[in-house]
């Protein structure tokens, strides 16, 4: 591969994962593979097995990334997006999940793809955050497109007493009739927008951060995916590993997990974080109202 940056992909036999991972621990089982995603991918033994994915790639804005070419030409990089999302949807499971974290610019595309290679949407889902960057040409960015795809919309895994918060019938105006129900009083299944506490994007001293590593998502985004996505034991799969958030949180909550990294110097920033270091906000995030509004009586408002 030329030291510029990623290239289309050209059918080559040899199995780029031969020698095994750039790194390995046990308990659950989590490995760390360097290369080119779509080469590793395709010769993963676990294929067909991977019972979730999930994938922030680079969003070709100009970033520096390393080696990686982080401003391809428009054509090119929709061919790369769609190589590397084919390359996913083959190691899925049959009860598997596909999540995409992307701008605005490709989400349209990838959710055409991913529809003409037989998988359903699941939701379309907001990650919203107040951080954005500053602009007079349009309106602020603020989101980011949470895709949820699957293999088998009546056969996927999905778990959703896991991640339950307060409902705003609870939390703003102390309504008591969702506190009578038999089971999950107060709670609700989280909407399709994901905002608040420990919601924002990584900044600053929050101490989630991993400095030299960009675009950091929140450690709650992904537990809350992994914990409704898949089951204790299974496996997990991120092929733009970056800081390592993905098999982090796996790693904490008892999952496999296999994360795929280009540059080897990120690979090794990204598994200290996974093996040394650990999650910092297991739990924190789980069962809160995301509500916009202040209590109106004897709820609690977060």
């Amino acid at each position: 591969m030329a030291e510029s940056g990623p290239h289309l992909f050209e059918e080559d036999t040899t199995p780029v994962v031969e020698g095994g991972p750039a790194f390995r621990a046990d308990a659950p089982d989590t490995r760390l593979y360097t290369g080119d995603c779509r080469e590793v991918l395709r010769s993963l033994p676990e294929s067909g097995t991977v019972d979730l994915v999930f994938a922030d790639p680079p969003f070709n804005w100009d970033v520096n990334y390393g080696a990686w070419d982080d401003s391809m030409p428009r054509e090119a990089y929709e061919q790369f997006t769609k190589e590397w999302l084919d390359a996913c949807i083959d190691v899925l499971s049959p009860a598997g999940s596909l999540w995409v974290n992307i701008p605005d610019d490709t989400a349209a595309e990838i959710v055409v793809h991913l529809k003409s290679r037989g998988l359903t949407m699941v939701n379309w889902c907001i990650w919203h955050f107040r951080f954005g960057q500053c602009r007079h040409s349009g309106f602020i960015t603020s989101k980011v497109h949470a895709l949820y795809f699957c293999k088998d919309p009546d056969n996927r895994i999905w778990n959703p007493d896991t991640i339950l918060e307060q409902s705003d019938r609870a939390s703003i105006y102390g309504d008591a009739r969702t506190m009578a129900k038999d089971t999950n009083k107060g709670m609700r299944v989280p909407m399709d927008v994901w905002y608040g506490k420990y919601w924002g994007r990584i900044q600053g001293n929050n101490k989630e951060r991993r400095h030299n590593h960009q675009n950091q998502i929140p450690e709650v985004y992904l537990e809350r995916v992994i914990q409704s996505c898949s089951n204790e034991g299974s496996l997990v799969l991120d092929p733009f590993t970056g800081s390592g958030t993905t098999c982090t949180v796996a790693r904490a909550l008892g999952r496999r997990s296999i994360g795929i990294e280009y540059s080897p110097e990120n690979a090794a920033s990204a598994w200290e974080r996974i093996h040394d270091i650990g999650m910092v906000r297991k739990g924190e995030g789980i069962g809160q109202s995301s509500a916009i509004f202040k209590s109106r009586g004897g709820g609690s408002s977060t």
